[in-house]
């Protein structure tokens, strides 16, 4: 210790120690920067890789996932737009085949009611017919039965019956048109 001269002690350390501190503090300096600052700027490194790789990992996976989502969201619509025009067609598949069968169900409606009328027409022929045979039979019979005596052969009795049923035809016909 050096004393100042107006009495008060400065402390200055001895020149070995300022040596062997400095030598010290070189070979630490020299130490650090040769195997612990690489080291530690290689982890520092790689955890800025993983940070940002990450990142750049996440925004991928994220542009990954809202591609997908647009692709799903095109095919649901896609697939809606599919669904709507197969219910059109079934709709239209369905009101086709529907007139197809009331159209079919008209025409055998009409058919049965042709049949129908042809069937009435022809029992309403056979009983004419038959009425006029049996009337006519009747009328001769009975004329026979005024008169006394069996009429003339059987075709002046047919052309007599018919005759006369022509006759009553035609005053039926004139009263139903005068109706």
């Amino acid at each position: 210790m050096i004393q100042a001269a107006e009495g008060s002690a400065i402390l200055f350390p001895i020149w070995q120690e300022i040596v062997v501190g400095a030598i010290a503090f070189g070979l630490l300096c020299f130490v650090l920067m040769k195997f612990v600052f690489p080291v530690m700027e290689k982890t520092f490194e790689a955890r800025v890789d993983a940070i940002e790789g990450g990142i750049e990992r996440a925004e991928r996976a994220q542009e990954e996932a809202n591609q997908t989502l647009e692709e799903y969201r095109r095919k649901l619509a896609t697939a809606q737009d599919e669904a709507a025009a197969i219910r059109d067609e079934a709709r239209a598949a369905a009101e086709a085949s529907k007139e197809e069968i009331l159209v079919s169900a008209r025409e055998e409606a009409n058919r049965v009611i042709a049949a129908g009328h042809a069937q009435v027409e022809a029992s309403r022929q056979q009983l004419v017919r038959e009425l006029r045979s049996e009337v006519g039979n009747l009328a001769v019979d009975l004329a026979g039965k005024i008169i006394g005596q069996r009429l003339a052969g059987d075709a002046d009795t047919t052309a007599t019956v018919d005759q006369f049923l022509a006759q009553i035809a035609d005053e039926t016909a004139e009263t139903s048109g005068a109706r």
